[in-house]
Parts: structure tokens; sequence; C-alpha cells
């Protein structure tokens, strides 16, 4: 994990260096390993960064540039597929640096904003092309990597962290009201929004071009098709998704630092774990945080995983300190996030990074595979909403009323569940997933919002 950041200005007058250190500074807890700079005197452009050396520890210092310097770039990730890449581009350009960064340049060279077609991996990066005065900013495909943007009196301004933008004087921190009314609903807050007016994230599969003239275009490069592509038995995908499992998690063992993996003995987590011992010639770094309350502890199920797999398993047990460490949670989380994951996140990171620069998990998988109970009650909703179809909505209005008490936190989970999957039946699909998904019904918020 590295921080980018970097400014813009359209009043004529020259970045400061001193300025760009303090946006980058707020983002060293991202890369403690080194800072560097770009600063273009003639174009009042400046990027900065903070690294974390994971590959190409020695010639991998940022920014990077073409042979003629007249392109320069900042990388925050991991380019998977850069020796592939590179392969390629080494018939036709020079290279000066094993890193992953330096294929982002030549492929730029080749095919412009184009080159997004041929990355794989996680990132947000941004690059100065001197020749056509302009910016160029983009992250990945899914949004794993954060970047931020705002203008200031009309200058431009990027950074990883929406709090580097507290660094800017001129800065005029006002709550995005809308945001909150989201943020009630979903628990986080969806890009392109955030918290503050006029700051925003962008969204996955985006790119930025900034101009000379300061006019910015945002233009989405890949989307998801679900059209069916495939015919297979369940046997057959299954041995497609192993193989595409064990290449994927292959790809991001290419390091020249110490990797671990985050094990709760899930499904998700332990596959990862599974194939990285696999591919791996030594044992696995597992890490598991546990709690002294039964119900919330998955350390029985990790022990299981890591014996099986012979990984160099690490554990611990918690007194989790809530208070105590909400306030560096917020801190690093910039703007208002309700899942409790935060906290278990926190410490199995901490643990983590006490002997491991990088650590993979499961996240995702249940986000892939359906594994939520939300996803059973609509698969479930698809075959008894059409009976409730009929029924006058009033009546239906009457008994969830009468069963309110069934909201009651001391009432049996059962019932509760059996509550608010019939509330939304009459609602569209879409309306429905929506309603079982919200923290705070629009009945609530109305409740509690003032004009």
């Amino acid at each position: 994990m590295c921080g980018i950041c970097g400014i813009v200005n359209f009043n004529g007058r020259s970045v400061v260096e001193a300025g760009l250190k303090k946006i980058n500074k707020l983002l060293c807890h991202r890369g403690p390993d080194e800072e560097g700079y770009y600063i273009n005197g003639k174009c009042s452009v400046g990027l900065g960064m903070s690294r974390l050396s994971i590959i190409d520890l020695a010639t991998g210092s940022q920014p990077i540039y073409n042979e003629n310097k007249t392109i320069a770039v900042v990388l925050n990730g991991e380019i998977y597929n850069f020796q592939e890449l590179r392969k390629d581009l080494e018939g036709r350009h020079k290279f000066y640096t094993k890193t992953d960064t330096e294929v982002i340049v030549h492929l730029y060279e080749d095919y412009g904003v184009g080159c997004l077609e041929y990355l794989r991996g996680m990132f947000a990066f941004a690059l100065w092309d001197e020749k056509r005065k302009r910016l160029f900013i983009s992250g990945d495909r899914l949004g794993k990597k954060p970047l931020y943007y705002t203008r200031i009196n009309g200058n431009f301004y990027f950074a990883s962290e929406m709090k580097s933008f507290l660094a800017v004087s001129e800065f005029r921190k006002e709550i995005n009201l809308e945001a909150v009314h989201y943020y009630l609903t979903y628990q986080y807050i969806p890009a392109p929004m955030t918290i503050w007016k006029n700051v925003f994230r962008l969204e996955p599969a985006n790119f930025l071009v900034l101009n000379s003239g300061g006019n910015l275009k945002k233009e989405r490069y890949w989307e998801i098709d679900l059209r069916e592509k495939t015919n297979l038995t369940f046997e057959d995908a299954k041995k497609r998704l192993k193989v595409l499992l064990t290449e994927a998690t292959k790809i991001r063992l290419n390091s020249d630092v110490p990797l671990g993996a985050f094990l709760s003995g899930g499904i998700d987590s332990s596959i990862v774990v599974g194939l990285m011992s696999e591919i791996s010639q030594k044992p696995v770094k597992t890490f598991t945080i546990g709690f002294e309350e039964s119900e919330y502890s998955e350390l029985k199920f990790a022990r299981v995983v890591a014996k099986y797999f012979g990984t160099e398993h690490h554990e611990l047990i918690v007194k989790p300190d809530f208070l105590g460490i909400l306030p560096k949670i917020v801190w690093h989380y910039d703007q208002p996030y309700a899942d409790s994951s935060a906290l278990p996140s926190f410490y199995v990171a901490e643990m983590a990074r006490r002997n491991v620069k990088v650590a993979l998990t499961g996240d995702g998988g249940d986000e892939n595979f359906a594994g939520y109970l939300r996803y059973k009650a609509m698969k479930i909703s698809s075959f008894v909403a059409p009976f409730f179809t009929p029924v006058p909505k009033a009546f239906v209005d009457w008994v969830l009323g009468k069963t309110r008490f069934l909201h009651a936190p001391d009432s049996k989970r059962f019932y509760r569940y059996i509550h608010r999957f019939i509330q939304p039946l009459k609602q569209s699909p879409g309306r429905r997933n929506l309603i079982w998904h919200a923290a705070f019904t629009t009945q609530m918020k109305n409740y509690i919002y003032s004009d």
C-alpha cells in the first residue's frame, strides 16, 4: 500500500514543493519506506508519493519516467502481469528499473489511455504527459485502490486519502448532507460522493483526463459482461474455478518482501491459504484474531485450517478497546463507515505487520458467491413474492404493525428475520434488495431529519 497525491495549478503559479510535501506527509503511514516528488515549474504541476516497497526495492523509487523524461508516473498498488507486459515492451523501449510501475509509462507511450486495457492488478496511478500537457489518472477495475479529487480556488488536487486536502489552507470542510442520507441507508458513502462537499472519489474502472485548460473528462473503461458466456456442467465449473483461483493467487505472490494471509477459518480465506500452500515453497504465514467471547471468536476454525495446510500460524486473543482505537480508525477511514469488521481487521493487520509486509485475504467471496443470508432471501422471494401480489398492501401493513414487537432486540432472531423478509415482498426485486440492505428505513430517516 502506497500513497499518491498531486496538484495542478491554474493560477499561473508554480507548485511549491513545501506545499506538496505537506499534502504527502498525511499519507506517510501508507508508504513508510520513502517519498518521491515530480515538480514541473513550467506547467505548474506536482506529483508526490509515499512508497511501501514491495517489488524492486533497489531501483523502484518513484516517480518513474520514460526515456526522455517527458512522462512521469506515480503508482499506488501492483501490476500483476507486469513481467509479461515488459517482455513485449522491451523490444520498443529501454527500461531502467525492474519495477512494475515502469510498464505503465511505456504502455502509455504506445497506446495512450488505451493502456488500461492491458493492465491487470490493483492500482491507482497518476501520469503527467509533458508533450500533451495533460494529467491522466486511473483506478483499477474494481476500485480496490482509492483516489479522491477536488478543486480548491480553481486548482486541481488529488490524493489517495481525503485527509491530504486538510493540508491546503484554502480547503473548506463542508459536510455533504446528501452523502449523509446515503450513508444512513448503506452504512457507507457510495462513490463518487464523499462526506465533504466538492470532494469526489473516483469510481471503479474509471479514468480522468485533465487538460491544460482545466477541463476534466471522466470516462469508464471497463464493466462486467453479465451475458452468459459458458455452458459448463457443475463439475466442469468447479474445475474451472480451481484453475482461475490458483492462477489469481499465484500472480499475487510475486513479491520481494515476506507475504502472509489473514485466516478466519471461513471458506473464503481458507481457500486462499490452501492455494498459497500449494504454490509456496515455504509454510504460509497465517494470522488470526480471536476474542474471549466464543460466539464471536473464529480461532477454532482457523486452527483446523492452519493445521491441515501446515502453516506458520499466529493468533492473538484480544480484549478490544473499541473506544481507545476508534479515533485511529476514524482517522484512517476518512469518512463515515459503519461496518463493524473494521475493528477485527485493525487488530489482525496490526499483528500481521510485525511479521509480513503483504497479506492476502478472502474478501469479496461472499459477494461473488452469494454467501450472505440476504442472497438466499432474494432467491426465496422470487417464489414467494407472486403469492403476495394479490394481497392488499393495507392488510400486509396491518399484520406487520401487529407484529412490530418482532423488531425488539430481545426477541428471537428467527422471528425478526421473518418480519424483515415479509416487509418488502410486494415491492419490485430491486427495491426489495435495497430494503434488505438498508440500515435506516425511509421512515426512520424522515423521523430524525430536520427541515
